[in-house]
Parts: C-alpha cells; structure tokens; sequence
C-alpha cells in the first residue's frame, strides 16, 4: 500500500539504496537504506522500553506501540523540525510505509492464522448472541456519531463510507490483544475466557466483511457501477481461495508429522501465497492486507504445520517489521490538531459511545443468557478491547481520504483509551480466585481416616516427555476396586512469554477441562491426547486435561489456585532436571525449579515432586503387565507418614511389591539426640505419632498380603544408613518424605542445589549413589507452616484430618 504521510507541494526526490560512507562525504541519512535501519532501530528501542515501563500496569505491549508511535511524531518529539527531517523526513516515508505494510501483510496473515473457523462453527449461541449485540448496538452508535462528526469537524466526507468506517471503528474487538490480557489475567481457561475468545473470533470475522464493505464504497469519483464489481470480484476471490486453498494446505500438513520439521518448501510456498493472494486483493481494489488474512483463515489449524508458520514467521514479524507501522500511524496522527472545546468534546462522545456500545450491549445480552453480573460486566469491559486491527482501519480510513487529521487523532487516542482501561476496570469487578475458591475442603492428604474415599491428584508436566512416567505412576496410584476411585487432573504447564501467539492459547483454552474424548478428530494429532485417551480406556481412572498459561514468576499460583479448585490431595510435579544417557542430571530449565520451590511453600494440599529415571520404562505398561518393586525409606515425621500412605495404596495394585525400611538410630546416635538442643515435647509428639501410625499399617500387613514387606534396621551412622539404602538401590522407585524427622538424616549432610528434595532426595539423585530408580519425594500438607521456609510445622496428627 502506498501511504502519503504529509502532502507536500512537490514530489521529493527519491533516495538512492546505499551510501558511499561519511569518509567520501555521504550522509548515511541521506540514503535509504540506513535510514531505515536507523529508524527500525529506533522505533523498537523506543517501543519495547516503553513496554517495560508499562508492564507494571499490566498493559498489552500493543499498548506502548501505538503510544511509541505517536510520541515519535508530529505530537511530541516531532514537533522539532530538526529531529523530522533528519529522522523522518518525508522522503523516507515510502519505504517506511512499504517495509510497514509487508510486515502488517504477513501479521495479518498471522491473525487469520489464530481464527479456527470450526471452532466458529460449533460456536454456541450464548457466545455468538453476546457477539451480534457487541458489534450491532456500537455499530449503529457509530453510525449515530458519525452525523455529529460531518456537521462539525469533517464536512465533505463522502457519507456512505464514512458511516461504515466509524460503524466499523467502534464496534471491532481485537482478537489478539483480547488473548493476551485474558492470559496474562489468568482468565484464558475459565468460562469468561473461553466465552470472550468464542465472541470475539466471531466479531473479528464479521468486522473483515464490514470493512471490505467500507473499503468498496470508499471509491473516489466513479460510478456506483465500480463499488459493485470491486464488491463481487473480492466474494469471487474469497469463495476462490475457500474451495481451492484448504486442499492444497491439507496436503501439506499430512506431509508433515508431528515431531517432525516441517519442509522448507512448504513454508516456502506458503509464504508465496500471501504475497499473491495480497497482491490479487489489491488489485481488485480491497487492499492487501485482505488476501493475506484469508490465506491464513483457510490454512487447516490441525497439526504442527500452522504451530511452524507462527514460529518461522512470528517474531521477525512482530520484533522489527511492525513496530514500523505503529510509527507510520504515529507519523499521521497529531493530537495538536485537536484543539478547542468543540474538538475535545468530540473526542469525549467519541469514547464514551465506544465504551457504552460495546458495554451495554455486551452486558444486556449476557445477563439474558443467565450469566452472573459481575461475570457480565468484566465480559463487557474485556470485549471493549481495541488494539491493531482498529488502527488498521483508521489508517485504510486515512488513505482513502474518509477520515481528516482531527478525526483520524480523535479515533486513535479513543483506541488508546479503551484498551488501557480494559485490565484495570477487569481487575476491578472480577476475582475469580477468591469467588471459586474452597479452601475449606477435607482431604488435603493421602494419609486419611478413611482410605476408601476418593483420591484426587494434580499432576503437572511440561511436555510430551513426562507423560510415560506420569501415566505410570497414575497407575500404580490406582488402589483396587472397593476404594471410591483416582481422579487425576493433567495440567499441562506453559509459559506465557512476550512472544505467545494467540493460536496456541486459544487452542489449548478450547480443550482446557474437557475430557479427552471429547475432542473430535483433533485427538489424533495429538500426542499427549492420544496417550491419556488410551489409558482412560484401559484403566478406570478418570482423567482430566487442564492447562496453566502463565509466567513463570506467578505459574505457581495457577497450580495452587487449581488444586484447590480441583480439591486435590496431592500435588505432582516432574523435577526440574531430566537425566541424561550417562545417568547425570541436566537442568531442563530453572524457572521449573523456582516455580517447584513456590509451590511447596504456598501448596494447599500435600505436594510430590517426581525425579524421572524411567518408571515404567518409555511408554505406558498396562494393568496386567505391570511388575514394579517399590520402596518407602522411614525415618518419622509428617512427610514420611504422608509418604507410606501413598506407598501402601500403590501396594495395592497386583503388579506392585511394597519394601518398607524403618531406620531407628543405634544407641551413639541417640547419645547425640539426647545432648542436643531440641525441643523435647515436640519430639515425643511425633515419636508417638509415628508408632501409632506404624502400628495400623502392620495391621493391614498381616494377613496374606505377600505385596509388602516390612523391616525395622538399626543405623549407628550416616554411613550405615547409606549403605542400607544402596542395598536396596535395585528397586524401580524410592518413595521418601521431603523432611524427616529423625537425627540419623541430620547427619547425612548430602550437598545440593535443591533444597525442596530435602537430604534423602538429594542423596538418592546423587553422582555417589548408583541407581536407576526414580525418586518420588513427598511433603505432606498441614495447617500450621512457617512463613519463611517449607519445612512442616508439628501439628497434632487430629488437626490434619480435620483439614
């Protein structure tokens, strides 16, 4: 597209590609090349450092772009003449604006990318009833504002057109930009989230059709007869791509399994298409821009083809080709054209109509639909997002010559307004933390009166590879046919980072909470589906996939807020590390190992953490081919009593033998106890706690029960202890309290960086100790913790169960 910025009163002269250098006597800015180099380099700097400032505001970095933008113009540092026309001057704006308009072409192309038309498709009524009211009641407020625009501050405007725009213009939801907040406000995966996403997928597609429409009036001088054909070749082309582009693509993608790079070529091609079918959009008169975002509408979601195109294309495009067109907008807009009461009382209706439009008509459906108030209200705000897809159209409203300087500035600071306004007034009104939760509930432990109640866990990984052991350890976890059953909740952890398209968010929302098999043909190109799908069907174990997008800085809170939610027993999660071929631990990433930390100390339930040796081998066994040795090293103490609980309900599986070594210390290590500083009431408590304890565990023993196996063994030493537990290295998994209470432990002094193992983890994943065993290190939860640290605070056992 071909932008004029400013109109000058002759063409300046075009600027050679590259300079000879400053020794020869060239200006480098002269020149069109570093000029642009300069000035993407600028624009991002600038941009990406007002995002930093912003980020404690918790606003979309859309936000501090469109912001950039306008500071870098004729508003604010541009009103020195200097500074414009050495960095900006208007020479340079046609290959500004053709740098920024391929790199919009291509995230527009994105954006299709993120819209599932299926998922549109099976859009239920609620959602797509709350989408007609969001787009028709700010339509036609629009269509309202805009007479009181044309008899004010934009006279002569053609009308037809400039009533779509400004219908258009407020009654738009950016899609994007609405994913991001819902992600970063944790509200992707809830209800709200999931009926925001379906509304405002729906509204971006209709807002594409209104545009095109406004796009095909906006024609400057020529018959009605024009309007008409522009309007029947852009439906022939789209109906075109429609039966033709699907197959092609679908092809492609067959060709490309999973795991799998995805062939050059095909992106290639891919990427040729865009540039083609933007090229045919043009041409025919409804901008660019359109044959791009119909390409991506159209390239099937399945598989890892369209999950490639993001990634190849995503952050070259977004990083240093976009930031561009925020400041081609920014170079259009001066907000010093609105001046006086009139103008900024235009600007005042202006906003509020948006706002009220969009609101009300929002909040009147939804509360018809039996929704919740204050669940409306935030749906309401959240659909009041505007973000890039706005600025688009205000700037295709300016190039036409349908929006004036004043108008075009009015309509962007509204832009602005609206989407600053959006976390904060959400953040306001909807709590969805401490309106779901329960933390009143009773089984927040496996060690419990009753044993045949239900046990629900929460089991966390990160990818397709702990999902072997995961399912392994959920069967053994089982217990037998009398007990009321496992639930087990998957909850699949992803970061939300700075460059998180859209696509994989909404994807993973759509399917967070649903079972397994409810998901269509989608499951067969999915490993992690396949794998749980096929292990609900052989076990009677009822799983449940849930997703955590989050930072890394607050994913914690995501797992905890679920487990309560969930009324979780027992919280998994998969060690930081992973093992290598040569037995060695390698750290998978370290935020996995702060968010385990924090989950440990803010954990409403008992909390597991897994170190993965293999359990079970690399795929899952089935219940009768199941042949585990597991053993449970006591020493006392809440974590080790928490540990044998869980220890004997895997003995209940009939492929799983139970090992149960109770370590007592020798009369030098009792010496020791007696000289030392402890507090001796505390210690008799939980000394008496273990022996009743013990004493019910042998009594379920006894009587023919082959399974397990159990061993007091005194220790003099640290030595001696260690040694037992190499005798017994053979085993396929260790099952250990986090901190045990017994002075034979205290002497271990295993060095590590990874305190939440405690000393047996630690020791058990040590270079020194050699074994193939996973490691399965439990802390139990109780009421009472100390603030400061993870370890347990010594409770009376009754008050546990009354948890």
């Amino acid at each position: 597209m071909a932008t004029n910025a400013t109109t000058a009163s002759h063409c300046p002269s075009p600027m050679k590609a590259t300079s000879n250098g400053v020794f020869q006597g060239d200006n480098p800015l002269d020149y069109a090349l570093p000029l642009a180099i300069l000035q993407i380099c600028l624009v991002v700097a600038f941009t990406r450092i007002l995002a930093f400032l912003l980020k404690p505001l918790r606003q979309p970095r859309v936000i501090a772009e469109i912001v950039g933008g306008i500071l870098l113009g004729p508003s604010a540092l541009g009103r020195n003449e200097k500074y414009l026309n050495a960095i900006f001057p208007s020479k340079s704006y046609t290959v500004l604006d053709t740098l920024a308009n391929l790199g919009l072409l291509f995230f527009l192309f994105l954006v299709g990318l993120e819209l599932d038309l299926k998922s549109i498709r099976r859009t239920g009524k609620k959602a797509l009833s709350i989408a007609v009211a969001g787009i028709s009641l700010p339509f036609i407020l629009g269509i309202g504002t805009s007479f009181a625009l044309r008899a004010t501050i934009s006279k002569g405007v053609d009308e037809a057109p400039f009533l779509v725009f400004m219908g258009v213009a407020l009654s738009i939801t950016a899609f994007p930009v609405l994913a991001r907040i819902l992600a970063e406000l944790k509200l992707l995966t809830t209800d709200i989230g999931r009926m925001a996403m379906s509304a405002a997928a729906v509204n971006d597609v209709a807002a594409w059709i209104l545009l095109a429409l406004a796009i095909a009036l906006s024609g400057t001088g020529r018959s009605p007869l024009v309007t008409l054909w522009v309007f029947l070749c852009g439906s022939g082309f789209v109906i075109f791509c429609a039966l033709i582009v699907p197959h092609i693509f679908r092809w492609m993608a067959k060709r490309c399994p999973e795991g799998e790079p995805v062939n050059e070529l095909y992106v290639c091609v891919t990427l040729v298409a865009v540039l083609a079918a933007g090229f045919v959009t043009d041409t025919i008169g409804i901008h660019a821009l359109f044959g791009a975002f119909v390409i991506g509408v159209l390239i099937p979601k399945e598989g890892p083809f369209a999950g490639a195109l993001v990634e190849k294309v995503e952050d070259l495009v977004s990083g240093l080709f976009l930031p561009l067109y925020f400041v081609s907008s920014g170079l259009k807009t001066n907000v010093a054209t609105i001046k006086g009461a009139q103008s900024w009382g235009l600007l005042v209706l202006v906003i509020v109509t948006a706002c009220f439009g969009k609101i009300a008509g929002t909040v009147s459906v939804t509360l018809m639909c039996k929704v919740p108030f204050t669940e409306a209200l935030a749906l309401g705000f959240l659909m009041n997002t505007k973000g890039l897809v706005e600025l688009i159209v205000l700037n295709i409203g300016k190039d036409r010559k349908v929006l004036n300087d004043q108008t075009f500035a009015i309509m962007v600071l509204m832009a602005i307004f609206t989407t600053f306004i959006t976390t904060p007034l959400v953040m306001a009104v909807y709590k969805p933390a401490k309106r779901k939760g329960k933390g009143d509930y009773k089984y927040k432990t496996i060690d419990r009166k009753d044993p045949n109640t239900q046990l629900r866990i929460l089991s966390c990984f990160h990818s397709v590879i702990n999902i072997p052991t995961m399912i392994n350890l959920i069967e053994a976890s089982r217990g037998t046919e009398k007990k009321d059953g496992l639930c087990v909740y998957a909850m699949h952890l992803m970061e939300l980072s700075e460059r998180s398209s859209a696509i994989l968010m909404v994807h993973k929302a759509r399917k967070n909470g649903l079972p397994f098999w409810n998901k269509g043909k989608q499951s067969d190109s999915d490993q992690v589906v396949v794998a749980f799908e096929t292990f609900r069907q052989l076990s009677r174990v009822s799983i449940r996939p849930m997703t955590a997008i989050s930072a890394m800085s607050n994913m914690h809170e995501d797992i905890c807020a679920s487990a309560e939610r969930k009324r979780a027993a027992m919280i998994i999660l998969p060690f930081h590390k992973h093992q290598r071929v040569d037995g060695t631990f390698e750290t998978t990433r370290t935020e996995y190992h702060f968010v385990n930390k924090r989950v440990l100390e803010h954990a409403p339930c008992s909390v597991g953490i897994l170190v993965d040796r293999g359990l079970g081998g690399t795929t899952h066994i089935s219940a009768s081919n199941v042949s585990s040795s597991i053993t449970v090293l006591f020493f006392g103490g809440h974590d080790d009593r928490e540990a044998l609980a869980y220890g004997a309900r895997m003995a209940e599986h009939p492929g799983i033998s139970l090992t149960v070594i109770r370590f007592l210390p020798g009369p030098e290590v009792s010496g020791e106890i007696v000289n030392a500083d402890i507090n001796t009431s505390s210690n008799d408590s939980g000394g008496s706690a273990d022996e009743q304890f013990l004493m019910e565990f042998k009594s379920k023993i006894t009587k023919d029960n082959n399974s397990i196996s159990y061993e007091d063994r005194l220790v003099r030493n640290h030595t001696e202890t260690i040694e037992v537990i190499q005798e017994l290295s053979r085993c396929n998994l260790f099952v250990v309290g986090r901190m045990p209470e017994s002075q034979v432990v205290a002497k271990l002094n295993a060095k590590s960086d990874c305190p939440e193992l405690g000393p047996l983890g630690n020791l058990l994943i040590s270079p020194e100790f050699s074994t193939s065993a996973s490691v399965l290190v439990v802390q139990q939860y109780i009421i009472a913790k100390n603030s400061s640290s993870t370890k347990v605070a010594e409770v009376p056992r009754g008050d546990v169960e009354n948890a």
